[in-house]
């Protein structure tokens, strides 16, 4: 057994994930953009697949995996359309859930920068623009 200390760890372990995905969801529950790509009538599963991925990714138990397999995010999320104002809107409510948690500014930067990258990854109806920094003119926005 590894005396790694993990994010998973210094985060706060499984009570922090469970905290973070429930305040999350509990935003999810009433959004008007992201609520109708749950199927279920209840978040439970959502919430469980969610709170278990993050776990895993950092550095806790290998639960979703052994669950779900390999996490194939990207081809999970592509028979919903995710657009910019759904990236926008998950986002919204994830950093709604990261400040509830008061954690330190170090470790709410690694999260938040995981968080963001992930959602921009997500995002499969482009916005209408080019998305390869080439393309614009100077390489500004």
């Amino acid at each position: 057994m590894s005396d790694e200390v993990t994010f998973y760890d210094d985060f706060g372990g499984h009570d922090f994930f469970e905290r973070l995905v429930g305040a999350f969801y509990s935003r999810v529950a009433t959004d008007d953009i992201l609520r109708p790509m749950y199927p279920d009538e209840d978040l439970t599963d959502a919430r469980w697949r969610l709170q278990m991925f993050l776990e895993q990714y950092w550095g806790g138990p290998k639960t979703y995996g052994e669950a779900r397999g390999h996490p194939r995010l990207r081809m999970r999320h592509m028979p919903f359309t995710i657009d910019g104002r759904a990236r926008d809107r998950w986002l919204t409510h994830m950093r709604a859930a990261v400040d509830e948690q008061n954690m330190p500014p170090e470790q709410e930067e690694v999260l938040w920068n995981y968080l963001l990258s992930a959602a921009f990854a997500m995002q499969n109806v482009p916005d209408g623009r080019s998305d390869t920094i080439a393309d614009i003119p100077e390489g500004r926005p």
